[in-house]
């Protein structure tokens, strides 16, 4: 409904085409959490899926780590301009994105820094990109129910990993399920 007039990327343009699954969670998950979005992208990407997610700490490293470690492609959909990476911390991270065949994709000007209504601009563009959205570990509210939120009004498939019932960074992902999210528990 409402697309980026525009968007920059470095990296592979050809990553766009292919068949991608869009992983994002909290900034700050459980240890768990981290090792699971890892372990979910890296066999994503063993189905040939591009993995894309957000380049924030927490679950989108982990899951774009995934898909490095399966010498996957991964796509960063980034709330900065071009060339900006946020956070800094990342900088590695996203030249290795580019380096083995992914991109970086954003919608904001060179110059754009990050701020904070930047990020949930760019989750419409996450969704997007995507077959589906899978959501590991988020709270109440969480910009990753965002996601998922733009994901069924783009007709996307919205996927949820459960957790703990006492987890507050299970809440988001039970809510999604009790919503008819697809129950994840593995790869396949």
């Amino acid at each position: 409904a409402c697309p980026p007039p525009v968007l920059f990327v470095e990296g592979a343009i050809s990553a766009l085409a292919g068949p991608q699954v869009a992983v994002v969670g909290s900034r700050s998950p459980t240890a768990s959490g981290r090792e699971l979005a890892f372990e979910l992208a890296t066999g994503l990407s063993k189905y040939a899926l591009t993995i894309t997610s957000g380049l924030a700490l927490g679950i989108d490293s982990a899951a774009h780590l995934g898909a490095l470690q399966a010498r996957g492609a991964s796509i960063a959909v980034m709330g900065t301009g071009p060339g900006q990476v946020y956070p800094a911390r990342h900088r590695r991270l996203a030249a290795g994105i580019v380096e083995q065949g992914g991109a970086l994709v954003t919608e904001f000007v060179p110059g754009t820094r990050p701020e904070p209504s930047n990020f949930p601009r760019r989750n419409r563009i996450i969704s997007g990109l995507s077959l589906g959205v899978l959501v590991v570990e988020a709270a109440l509210p969480s910009g990753s129910l965002l996601t998922a939120q733009c994901a069924l009004e783009q007709d996307r498939e919205v996927m949820a990993l459960p957790g703990p019932v006492r987890s507050p960074l299970s809440r988001g992902c039970h809510e999604l399920l009790r919503n008819g999210a697809a129950l994840i528990e593995t790869p396949e």
